[in-house]
């Protein structure tokens, strides 16, 4: 039996519909289709975009090498301040982004708390390449940590179980059994972090500045471009619409799919 929706519910959300797709179809039909392609090359733009894809594979490292570790421990350890520390870790989210670059040069900058003897030992973050990596990792880190810790709470812990009384120890259980069955959740929240990463233009531009070669990503690009070349500007904002599509359609089935108890 079809319910009827009522009005009242189909007029907001059309405007909803309305609010976020008419800004897109102002950017699709002020595309330049005839010379995108020649926009897409320039040196300028593929230098950017080459950054771009340098700088969010190593924010996606960083934050697999400490968002999966980090999200276990939320997961399954109960200690003194854990709500603290989950706020702290999920602050990045709420945080707008130009606070998060000032924060990142205040601690790593050359003049910040860790700027001394990072020097003393030859490494400068602040506007480098290192500097744009680290500011993408600081804004990414929080959507694969809360993405695997949920998958990790719903996760059946027999499984774990039984390797454990089959003679595993802890650290071959979780590299086992535990990373296979939470395989999937890895994979959308390893998504989710290099997505943002990639899209990243606050703390980028705050901590590591806007500098061609070094630090300027595609979407510093199509700040500096919007005050120079219009149609560059939507070539490029173009490419990065096609790359966030393309990261939803992939994630769509973890999205919509509902979840099976195990």
């Amino acid at each position: 039996m079809t319910r009827r929706v009522p009005v009242a519910m189909w007029l907001p959300a059309a405007g909803a519909i309305a609010f976020v797709a008419l800004p897109l179809a102002g950017l699709i039909h002020s595309t330049p289709w005839s010379g995108l392609a020649s926009r897409l090359t320039e040196p300028g733009v593929l230098t950017a975009l080459r950054l771009s894809l340098v700088c969010s594979f190593g924010a996606l490292a960083l934050s697999l090498l400490f968002g999966v570790p980090l999200a276990w421990l939320l997961a399954r350890v109960d200690f003194p301040g854990k709500s603290l520390v989950r706020s702290i870790v999920l602050l990045p989210l709420v945080l707008p982004p130009v606070v998060g670059g000032v924060a990142l040069l205040l601690a790593f900058g050359r003049h910040g708390l860790l700027g001394p003897p990072l020097e003393a030992m030859g490494v400068r973050l602040g506007f480098s390449t290192a500097g744009a990596t680290l500011a993408g990792a600081f804004v990414a880190l929080p959507f694969l940590t809360l993405t695997v810790e949920g998958a990790l709470q719903g996760l059946d812990r027999r499984h774990e179980e039984v390797a454990a009384t089959l003679g595993s120890g802890p650290t071959r259980v979780f590299r086992t059994v535990t990373v296979p069955l939470i395989a999937p959740a890895i994979a959308s929240g390893a998504a989710l972090a290099w997505a943002r990463a990639l899209g990243e233009f606050g703390a980028t531009i705050t901590f590591a500045g806007n500098v061609a070669g070094r630090t300027q990503t595609l979407p510093l690009a199509v700040y500096l471009l919007l005050h120079e070349d219009q149609d560059a500007a939507v070539a490029v904002s173009m490419l990065l619409l096609a790359v966030s599509v393309s990261v939803l359609v992939l994630l769509r089935g973890s999205w919509l799919s509902p979840r099976r108890s195990r």
